[in-house]
C-alpha cells in the first residue's frame, strides 16, 4: 500500500497517545506532525508493520520512537523482568546516529519511567554492560556490530521484543552491515509475533526483499520531497586545481561570513591531512572519521555544536543522521562517488529556516562525478572558476600538528556472561 499526502499538517493531539508521552512532546514543542510522523503513525500506533521512504531530517526518528514509547506505556509489564531483555530494539548503521536516536528517546521518555540504552563500538563494553544491568532495559539502540558482540556473549537476549526497528535500511546494505541484521533478526521473536518497521531513504529491490522477509504485510509509508536539495541551500561548484585545493579551502573559511563549516573528503587519510594542515594555519577544527576513539568523537561533535570550534572536517560517516544546528557552510573538499552522499552532506546546512551555502571543489580528478549528481538533483550546477583572491596561497603554519596520531576504536569484550533476573 503507497500512501503520500498534501493535507494540512496533523496535529498530534489527533493520535490517543499516553499522557506521559504526550507531556514529553508538548515539552519539546512539538505541535504538529511532519508529512512521515503523520503518515507513518497512522499505521504504526494501531500495530501494522510499516516501510517508510523517508530522507534524514524528515522526522522519522521521532516517528518510530513515538510509537515505540506509546506501546511500551499501553502494555506495561506486571511482574518480575529479567535484566538485559530489551522490548524494543533500534539498529542503526552508524554510532552517531544510535547516539542521535538514543538522545531523542531519552527526551521523549521524559517522564515515562522507561530506561534506554545504547550499544555502539568505540566505547567501553564494560560501562555499556553495566547499563544493561542497572534496571530492566526497555529501549535499547545499537549499532550491528556491537549489538552481535553482546548477543555472542550471552550478555544479552533478544526474545522478547515486541518492536524492532531498522533505520537508514539502505546505509546498512551499502556498508556491508545485512549478514550481521539478518543473524539479530532470528534472534527476535517471529516476524507475526512482533512489529517491524524499516525505513530508508531509498527503496532498492534489495531493500524491497529485505522489508517483505523481516515485516508482515508491510505498509508503504512514502514521502518525497518536492526537490532533493534543501531550496534554503545556495549551491555553487568551484572548478580548481588539485594543487589549489587547500588555498581555496582556506580563503573561503577565513571570510567573516564563513560562521560554522563542515568540509567533507572521501577518505580518513583525507580528512585526517586537512584538519592537520587547517589546525596548523591556526583553525579551530574538529576531526570526524571512522579511525577516530568514540569518545574522542562524542567531545568533538559537542565542542562543535557548541560553537568551540568553528570547523569539522569530516568523511560520510557524519553525513546522515546528525542533527547540527547553525552550519552556515558545506565545503566538498572532494566530490562523492555516490551522488545520494552529495544529498545528505548539503542537507547539513539550510535548516530550521536558516540559509545555507555549499561550496564543492571540482578538480580535473573528480570533475566526472558532477553529472550523476546533477541528475539526481534535477538541475544543472553552477560552475565558475574562483577568484584570484581566494586562490591566494595559505600563510605559513604558525604551530605544531593537532592531529598526527592515529586513533582506533577499541574493541573491548566482556566475560560469558548471562542475564541475571533482577533482584
Amino acid at each position: 500500500m503507497d500512501t503520500s499526502s498534501t493535507e494540512a499538517p496533523t496535529s498530534f493531539d489527533s493520535f490517543a497517545l499516553q499522557a506521559p508521552l504526550r507531556e514529553a512532546i508538548r515539552k519539546l514543542g512539538f505541535e504538529h506532525c511532519t508529512p512521515i510522523q503523520a503518515q507513518s503513525l497512522l499505521y504504526t500506533l494501531e500495530g501494522h508493520d510499516v516501510t517508510g521512504r523517508a530522507q534524514t531530517g524528515t522526522g522519522k526518528t521521532a516517528a518510530f520512537l513515538i510509537t515505540i514509547i506509546n506501546d511500551l506505556l499501553c502494555n506495561p509489564i506486571e511482574g518480575e523482568r529479567y535484566l538485559a531483555e530489551p522490548r524494543a530494539l533500534i539498529v542503526a548503521p552508524t554510532r552517531e546516529l544510535a547516539i542521535q536516536i538514543a538522545s531523542d528517546a531519552v527526551k521523549l521518555t521524559d517522564g515515562c519511567d522507561l530506561h534506554t540504552v545504547t550499544l555502539v563500538g568505540g566505547e567501553d563494553y564494560q560501562k555499556q554492560n553495566r547499563a544493561l544491568e542497572a534496571r530492566p532495559v526497555d529501549i535499547l539502540v545499537a549499532t550491528p556490530g556491537r549489538l552481535l558482540d553482546f548477543v555472542s556473549n550471552d550478555n544479552l537476549y533478544l526474545g522478547l521484543v515486541d518492536i524492532l526497528v531498522l533505520d537508514e535500511a539502505d546505509r546498512m546494505l551499502d556498508m556491508g552491515f545485512i549478514p550481521q541484521v539478518r543473524q539479530i533478526v532470528a534472534r527476535t521473536p517471529k516476524k507475526d509475533c512482533r512489529q517491524t518497521l524499516l525505513f530508508s531513504a531509498t527503496f532498492t529491490p534489495e531493500i524491497n526483499e529485505l522489508a517483505a522477509r523481516w515485516a508482515m504485510d508491510p505498509i508503504m509509508v512514502e514521502v518525497e520531497p518536492e526537490k532533493v536539495a534543501a531550496d534554503a541551500v545556495n549551491q555553487i561548484v568551484y572548478l580548481v586545481t588539485t594543487d589549489d585545493k587547500y588555498n581555496l579551502l582556506f580563503n573561503i573559511i577565513s571570510q567573516e561570513e564563513v560562521e560554522k563549516v563542515m568540509v567533507f573528503s572521501n577518505r580518513r587519510d583525507q580528512v585526517r591531512k586537512l584538519a592537520d594542515n587547517l589546525y596548523r594555519n591556526g583553525v579551530d577544527c574538529g576531526l570526524l572519521s571512522g579511525e577516530i576513539a568514540q569518545n574522542k568523537r562524542i567531545r568533538t561533535l559537542d565542542d562543535f555544536k557548541s560553537g568551540k570550534l568553528k570547523v569539522l572536517v569530516a568523511t560520510d560517516v557524519a553525513g546522515r543522521g546528525l542533527h547540527i544546528d547553525d552550519v552556515s557552510h558545506v565545503i566538498n573538499y572532494t566530490l562523492p562517488e555516490e551522488a545520494e552522499d552529495y544529498v545528505h552532506r548539503i542537507g547539513r546546512t539550510g535548516r530550521a529556516g536558516a540559509i545555507g551555502t555549499s561550496i564543492s571543489f571540482a578538480c580535473e580528478e573528480d570533475s566526472f562525478l558532477l553529472p550523476a549528481i546533477e541528475e539526481k538533483l534535477g538541475q544543472k550546477l553552477p560552475c565558475i572558476h574562483p577568484d584570484e583572491a581566494l586562490l591566494a596561497k595559505a600563510p605559513p603554519y604558525e604551530r605544531g600538528s593537532g592531529f598526527k596520531a592515529k586513533e582506533r576504536d577499541g574493541q573491548g569484550r566482556g566475560g560469558q556472561r548471562r542475564p541475571r533476573r533482577r533482584n
